[in-house]
């Protein structure tokens, strides 16, 4: 066996391995692919999976059901992730790297497989295909969604009575879903409740039972006791929010959290969030806290979301129904770095001028490239809209 192949060999055995469950249903149908453990101190996914779908009878199965690893490295060390981050890793850079880097670190190994068996997914299967990304906070926590922002998502994220929360891709580099939404599929993270919590053991597995019963995989689910769950959950929480502020922690800071905060927690502009360095953070919003870190690995301090209006929404969808954002090319210093990916180039100079929220209106999330320009992202322009078109939530 040559070099090359016995390296192939090997990603294929070890993604075999990642993958605790897979089901084949007797039906055709839909595949689903659910991730547990991406972060590896998030237990809850993991034992919330092994838990629903060892009892799932095959005979009742419509398409394929997948229970994947995440990190397995840092799952058996009991810790968020061993050099690098897992789920900040996936940016088409890092992935090239791959390819030619000769010694990979622990997550870039876990990376690899995951990859491969992704790829390995991707060519082979054509029915409608679904990604869920199971995770738990730090802080205490609703149960919520977090998506990219497509109208796909937002369809069948609207499935779930949980809160959902738009464009946090704008705040991080490299999830593994914003590089699945890239591509094209419905792919949603699902946070439970908070790590040693055991209902956000209860909560991911209600949320899974759902997830199969809106993807056409199983018909016999009892969803309104698993929605009755998520609902209590939640304690009734269920609108659509935005993220407008993310603390960013650079390496060496020392960041601390004030005591007793929780996601979805009401704040007021002037409240004292966190100390840093032994300088105090304040709030600049009348808005709710989101993720809160309680934890020492991890750089996302804390964001802040507000809610999205109804009338907003529904705009917005019209818009990009109608592809408006053509549009936005007639401004001055705004034109496609690549119309068939959806990514518009921006001068500074120009968007300074202009609120974020016309361009999350037309579906534009941005990330800054260079001092003078943003590249603008755009998921409409990729989504698999014929994929899912069949489909019961569409």
């Amino acid at each position: 066996m040559t070099e090359t192949s016995l390296k192939t060999y090997k990603k294929q055995t070890e993604a075999t391995n990642r993958i605790f469950h897979h089901i084949v249903g007797e039906h055709p149908g839909s595949t689903m692919v659910f991730f547990g453990g991406i972060h590896g101190n998030e237990y809850a996914g993991v034992k919330a999976l092994d838990s629903v779908l060892k009892n799932i009878n095959t005979k009742e199965v419509y398409g394929e059901i997948y229970g994947v690893y995440g990190n397995i490295k840092a799952l058996e060390q009991n810790k968020r992730f061993l050099k690098s981050d897992l789920n900040r890793m996936w940016t088409l850079k890092q992935l090239k790297a791959l390819k030619h880097n000769v010694e990979l670190n622990e997550e870039e190994q876990e990376q690899e497989e995951l990859f491969y068996f992704l790829n390995k997914l991707l060519a082979k299967t054509k029915s409608p295909l679904y990604f869920i990304d199971l995770h738990t906070t730090s802080s205490k926590s609703l149960p919520f969604i977090t998506i990219n922002d497509a109208l796909i998502n937002r369809k069948f994220s609207s499935c779930f009575p949980v809160p959902i929360v738009l464009g946090i891709e704008e705040y991080l580099e490299g999830p593994l879903l914003s590089y699945l939404n890239t591509l094209g599929y419905v792919s949603l993270g699902f946070e439970s409740g908070q790590h040693t919590d055991p209902s956000a053991i209860t909560n991911c597995e209600a949320f899974i039972h759902l997830a199969l019963k809106n993807a056409g995989n199983l018909k016999s689910t009892d969803a309104k006791r698993h929605e009755n769950e998520l609902i209590k959950a939640t304690k009734k929480v269920s609108s659509i929010f935005e993220v407008i502020y993310k603390y960013h922690i650079k390496p060496k800071e020392d960041f601390a959290m004030e005591n007793g905060f929780e996601s979805f927690q009401n704040i007021k502009k002037g409240a004292l969030l966190a100390i840093t360095d032994g300088i105090k953070i304040y709030s600049d919003y009348n808005a709710k806290l989101f993720m809160p870190l309680y934890q020492k690995s991890g750089n996302d301090g804390f964001f802040i979301i507000r809610s999205i209006p109804r009338f907003y929404l529904k705009l917005s969808e019209l818009l990009r129904k109608i592809h408006a954002d053509n549009l936005l090319t007639v401004l001055p210093g705004i034109s496609w770095h690549n119309k068939n990916s959806g990514v518009l180039k921006a001068n500074l100079k120009v968007t300074r001028f202009m609120a974020k929220s016309i361009f999350h209106l037309f579906g534009y999330r941005n990330k800054q490239v260079d001092k003078t320009h943003l590249l603008l992202y755009n998921r409409e322009r990729v989504s698999k809209n014929e994929m899912y078109k069949n489909e019961q939530w569409y």
